[in-house]
């Protein structure tokens, strides 16, 4: 007996935009500025929907430590909640950077019960096994951010003409689901990131300071569920 082996070949289509940092479904705003006057986070290099951006923390000297309470912002647009797991961090010398996530855009974290505490210096505090901060779903509108996703307020995040990027100095607080006994429907769908550089009385280099910084995020993509 002769098995015929039957194929078959069939094509759909896919679609998919790259667009600027600030304006994606996950997306980066700035906040606190820099020593130059220009903020933080701002594009590095040349401007366009293919734009890297990086933060700028600044020239500091052995002994000072330098905290950004808002060096940026991150905001979920898409239309289920994302959780933020784990940072880390690759340097391209010795790391004296840490990593908080918080909800008061003006408070050191050591004041704020929100934070949570991400990289400390070379390693990763809050473990890749567990959700550090979950931000609420968001509404794909890229001009604004909410504290409460079910409210009728939102927070605008205009365009920077300096640094490049969306931004904002508003100083409503963010709330994580699970944080106050926000839940999905009502948390917030933004988070701020404070920097600080600790530098120590003997740095081991000096000179530019450069690196990566990894941000985590995962998602089970059902909308409003708690």
């Amino acid at each position: 007996m002769v098995i015929a082996t039957q194929y078959a070949v069939t094509e759909l289509g896919y679609e998919y935009t790259i667009v600027h940092p600030s304006n994606a479904d996950i997306r980066f705003i700035g906040s606190d500025n820099s020593s130059d006057g220009v903020r933080v986070l701002r594009v590095d290099g040349t401007n366009g929907t293919n734009a890297k951006i990086k933060i700028e923390l600044g020239n500091w000297s052995a002994n000072q430590n330098k905290t950004y309470t808002a060096a940026f912002g991150i905001v979920n647009e898409e239309k289920f909640a994302v959780n933020i797991t784990h940072i880390n961090v690759s340097t391209t010398g010795t790391d004296y950077m840490q990593i908080w996530l918080h909800g008061d855009r003006d408070e050191n974290p050591a004041s704020d019960s929100t934070s949570v505490f991400m990289w400390d210096k070379g390693s990763i505090v809050n473990a890749s096994t567990t959700t550090a901060w979950t931000l609420a779903y968001g509404d794909a509108n890229k001009g604004t951010m909410k504290d409460n996703v079910s409210a009728g307020g939102t927070i605008t995040t205009p365009w920077d003409d300096t640094a490049h990027v969306r931004y904002s100095v508003d100083d409503t607080n963010a709330y994580g689901v699970g944080v106050n006994g926000r839940t999905i429907t009502n948390a917030s769908d933004f988070v701020w990131v404070q920097v600080s550089i600790d530098l120590p009385a003997s740095p081991t280099s000096g000179g530019a300071q450069t690196g990566t910084i990894w941000i985590h995020f995962e998602a089970t993509t059902q909308y409003g569920e708690d």
